[in-house]
C-alpha cells in the first residue's frame, strides 16, 4: 500500500483483526453495554484519525497551492508556507500516533485471544475455582487473650553504670 493513507491502513488493520467490514464494526462499537472494549478503543482512535486525515489533506492542498509551479511567492506568502508546512508536519505526526495506537489495540486483542485459548488457561481457571472454594480461616474468639509478646532483652552490664 504505497499510496494508501493512514486511514486506509487503519481500516485494513481493523478489518483484518476483527474479520468484518468497517461499517459493521462501527455499528458494533457503538452498542451499549460494550461487548468488545478493544473494538471500541480502536474505533475511537479511528475517529480521531479521520479528523487528522482531513487536516492533513487541507494543509497539503494549501501548501501545494502556495508552492505551485510557475508561481513566485510574495513576501507575505513565506509565512503562510512556513505555517502550512509546520501544520502539515504536526498533522502527519498526530496521524502516525493514532495509527500506532490502533496497532497497539490490535496487538492487545491478538494477545488476549492467545492468552484466552492458551495452555495456561485451564490452570488459571482451576486455581481460581480452588481459591473461591477454599475454607476460610476461623478467627480467634473474643474471650481468648492475645498471645504474649516477646520479653525485652535485659540491659547489659556495661549500660548499667
Amino acid at each position: 500500500m504505497p499510496d494508501a493513507t493512514a486511514l486506509e491502513h487503519a481500516d485494513a488493520m481493523i478489518e483484518k483483526a476483527w474479520g468484518r467490514p468497517i461499517t459493521e464494526l462501527e455499528k458494533a462499537a457503538t452498542r451499549h453495554p460494550v461487548e468488545d472494549p478493544l473494538l471500541r478503543a480502536a474505533m475511537h482512535s479511528r475517529g480521531y484519525l479521520t479528523v487528522v486525515s482531513n487536516s492533513v489533506a487541507v494543509h497539503q492542498e494549501r501548501l501545494h497551492a502556495l508552492t505551485r509551479p510557475g508561481h513566485v511567492p510574495a513576501f507575505y506568502d513565506l509565512d503562510r508556507i512556513t505555517e502550512s508546512a509546520s501544520a502539515l508536519r504536526t498533522a502527519h505526526a498526530e496521524s502516525n500516533t493514532a495509527l500506532q495506537a490502533i496497532r497497539h489495540v490490535v496487538d492487545a486483542r491478538e494477545l488476549a485471544l492467545q492468552t484466552q485459548n492458551g495452555p495456561g488457561t485451564e490452570r488459571v481457571k482451576a486455581a481460581t475455582a480452588r481459591s473461591t472454594h477454599a475454607p476460610r480461616p476461623v478467627s480467634l474468639p473474643a474471650e481468648r487473650p492475645a498471645p504474649p509478646t516477646a520479653a525485652a532483652p535485659a540491659a547489659s552490664a556495661a549500660n548499667r553504670r
